[in-house]
C-alpha cells in the first residue's frame, strides 16, 4: 500500500469504482475532479478533493503537492467517444493531459503511475488471433479518432516508463456494470431497450468487462504490477443479442426487435449519428460503433492473472446488476 493515492477522474463511472476499491483497503485518496462537477457529491466523504483539470498546469501544482515516494497515481481522466469527429478536445484531454500528468509524476518522483488505456489503443490482429499487451503503440496502427488518442497517451507513458517512472498502463475493454448512468454506449442501449425504446440493434459483439473488476484490477496493478508493463483487464466476449436477451429473460420482457447485418449498419450508422448530433443526444450507434462490433474482439488477460491475481465475473451478472441500477 503507498501512503497516499492520487485518482484523476474520480468523479466518473471507472473512478468512483476505484475509489470505492481504495476505501475498502483504508487508503488515504485525494480526487482531482473539474470545477462545478456536478457528480461530486457522490464522492465519499473521507475523500480529499482538489478542483482542476488536466489540462491545466496550474491546477495541477495543488493536486500533486507533497506527492512523492509514498504516493501513487492512478490517472482515469479521459474522454471516451464514439464519434467520428470528436473534435481537437479529445486529443487535448487524452494526450496532453496525459502528457502533463506525466511531468507532474516526474518532477515529484512518485512512488507509482497507473494510467487507463484501452485495448483500442491495441492494434487490431486478423479475427482468430488472440490481441495480447505485447505492441507497438501508434495512431497509425489503430483505427478511429479515441484509438488514437489512446494510442498516442500510452505510447507517452511507456516512454516515461524508459526514462524510469515507476509506471504501469492497464488496457480495459468494453467497460460495463452498475453506476453508469446512461452514458455509455451499451448502458443507453440497454437502457433504451428496457423502456421499449430501441428500434433494433446490430448483429455483432465484443469483449466487455465489469467496472467492479476493472476498478480492483487498477488497485491491485498499483500494489503488484512490474514497472513499465501493460496489462489487459479483459472479460467475456458477448453479442449484443446476449446482452439484450439476459434483460429479457430478467424482466420478462416480451418485445422482440430486428438485428440488423453489418453491411445494413454501415450504411444507416452515418445518418443516425447526424440525427443523434442534431438531436443532441447520447452517441451510441456511429461508424465507429459499428466497426468495434465487427472487429477481433478476443483479448489475454493472462499476464493480469499472473501478476495481478485478476479476475472477472460473467458477463450475465453485470447487466443484471445495470438493470437492478436502472
Amino acid at each position: 500500500m503507498f501512503r497516499k493515492y492520487l485518482v484523476t477522474g474520480a468523479s466518473g463511472f471507472l473512478g468512483q469504482a476505484v475509489l470505492s476499491e481504495l476505501r475498502k483497503k483504508g487508503a488515504a485518496v485525494c480526487a482531482l475532479i473539474l470545477q462545478n462537477d456536478p457528480l461530486a457529491g457522490n464522492l465519499p466523504r473521507e475523500t480529499a478533493v482538489v478542483y482542476g483539470d488536466i489540462c491545466n498546469n496550474a491546477s495541477l501544482e495543488k493536486f500533486f503537492s507533497g506527492a512523492d515516494g509514498s504516493t501513487c497515481v492512478i490517472h482515469c481522466a479521459g474522454m471516451v467517444s464514439v464519434a467520428t469527429r470528436p473534435g481537437e478536445i479529445l486529443y487535448r484531454v487524452n494526450v496532453s493531459g496525459t502528457r502533463n500528468i506525466l511531468r507532474h509524476c516526474e518532477k515529484a518522483e512518485v512512488g507509482k503511475l497507473v494510467y487507463v488505456s484501452s485495448v483500442h489503443a491495441i492494434p487490431e490482429k486478423p479475427k482468430g488471433r488472440i490481441i495480447t499487451e505485447d505492441a507497438v503503440f501508434s495512431p497509425y496502427a489503430v483505427r478511429g479518432e479515441y484509438a488514437k488518442s489512446k494510442a498516442l497517451a500510452t505510447a507517452l507513458v511507456f516512454e516515461a516508463a524508459e526514462r524510469g517512472l515507476n509506471a504501469n498502463v492497464v488496457f480495459p475493454s468494453g467497460i460495463i456494470g452498475p453506476g453508469d448512468s446512461g452514458r455509455g454506449s451499451i448502458a443507453h442501449m440497454l437502457k433504451m431497450y428496457v423502456e421499449g425504446r430501441l428500434p433494433a440493434a446490430v448483429n455483432g459483439g465484443y469483449d466487455f468487462v465489469d467496472v467492479r473488476d476493472v476498478a480492483a484490477g487498477i488497485v491491485s496493478c498499483a500494489e503488484k504490477g512490474r514497472p513499465g508493463q501493460g496489462y489487459i483487464l479483459s472479460g467475456e466476449y458477448a453479442t449484443i443479442r446476449d446482452i439484450l436477451n439476459i434483460a429479457k429473460q430478467e424482466l420478462n420482457l416480451k418485445k422482440n426487435i430486428p438485428f440488423l447485418p453489418i453491411f445494413l449498419a454501415r450504411l444507416i450508422a452515418p445518418l443516425y449519428e447526424k440525427r443523434s448530433l442534431r438531436k443532441k443526444e447520447v452517441l451510441y450507434f456511429t461508424p465507429y460503433a459499428v466497426s468495434v462490433l465487427n472487429s477481433n474482439g478476443r483479448f489475454s488477460n493472462l499476464a493480469a492473472i499472473r501478476d495481478l491475481d485478476y479476475k472477472h465475473r460473467p458477463v450475465k451478472n453485470s447487466i443484471r446488476d445495470m438493470i437492478a441500477g436502472f
